[in-house]
């Protein structure tokens, strides 16, 4: 397991309230639905959480600044640079001690969390697991090969995702999720299938005249009842809605 503890490059990113965001060295830039699902994820009384494919550590960040200081954080990223980006980010934070990047294939993350729980069992479970995932089918390849990674679901498939939280989640633990709306709903689908139950669903449009375009979701291995909400970026004028103020204003400094 290759744990990322060396600085990388602080060129170009995203300034929060209480941090920076450096994503020069990211495939996947700083944008909308890390926000959302950052800044949205349940994380009352967690105290052992996982980002999966972290990309700059934004999404583990904004969880560490909504979380106690007793709350740890690991983040698994596949691709190199964003995994050393992330890890300086981290390093730049007020949260360093609570955050731990690693640069490795979340499949192998497992396996090594597996054979340290015949030692100590439950010891290396989590219970908050977040992820932004790839979301395309396997199609024509961009020619940026961590891009590439990031968008599409080659190497990573949503059943692959799930399976791997499956083995790291606590029993009552939440598995939260961003996607689109369509493909979200095709996730949902697929997670029932494999015996997940939706707790949170999170409808959200862009703007108050457009379809839904993205999904944000819940899901547990225990069974319980749906909560369903919505939420409207923008009004019809563009300005942000109150929804969406009230989600970010923590992070957010303009609007």
């Amino acid at each position: 397991m290759a744990l990322i503890d060396k600085p990388a490059f602080r060129r170009g990113g995203f300034t929060f309230k209480q941090f920076f965001v450096g994503h020069d060295q990211c495939a996947m830039k700083v944008g909308t639905d890390g926000v959302l699902l950052g800044a949205w994820a349940p994380v009352y009384n967690k105290k052992r959480c996982l980002d999966i494919g972290c990309g700059s550590g934004l999404i583990a960040l904004m969880i560490a600044q909504r979380t106690s200081e007793d709350t740890l954080i690991d983040a698994v990223e596949l691709d190199a640079c964003a995994a050393m980006q992330a890890a300086d980010n981290v390093q730049q934070s007020p949260w360093s001690s609570r955050i731990t990047v690693y640069q490795q294939d979340i499949h192998d993350f497992v396996r090594h969390n597996m054979q340290q729980n015949v030692l100590r069992p439950n010891s290396t479970q989590y219970d908050l697991i977040v992820s932004n995932p790839p979301y395309f089918e396997p199609a024509i390849a961009c020619r940026n090969e961590a891009r590439n990674q990031a968008r599409y679901t080659e190497s990573l498939t949503h059943k692959g995702l799930l399976e791997c939280v499956r083995g790291l989640i606590t029993p009552t633990g939440l598995f939260c999720v961003v996607l689109p709306y369509d493909i979200g709903e095709f996730f949902e689908r697929m997670a029932s299938d494999l015996t997940w139950f939706t707790h949170f669903r999170v409808n959200i449009r862009d703007r108050q005249d457009k379809p839904l375009h993205r999904l944000l979701l819940g899901l547990s291995l225990q069974k319980q009842e749906t909560q369903v909400s919505e939420i409207t970026i923008r009004s019809l004028d563009g300005i942000y809605a109150d929804e969406f103020r009230q989600l970010v204003t923590d992070f957010y400094f303009y609007y």
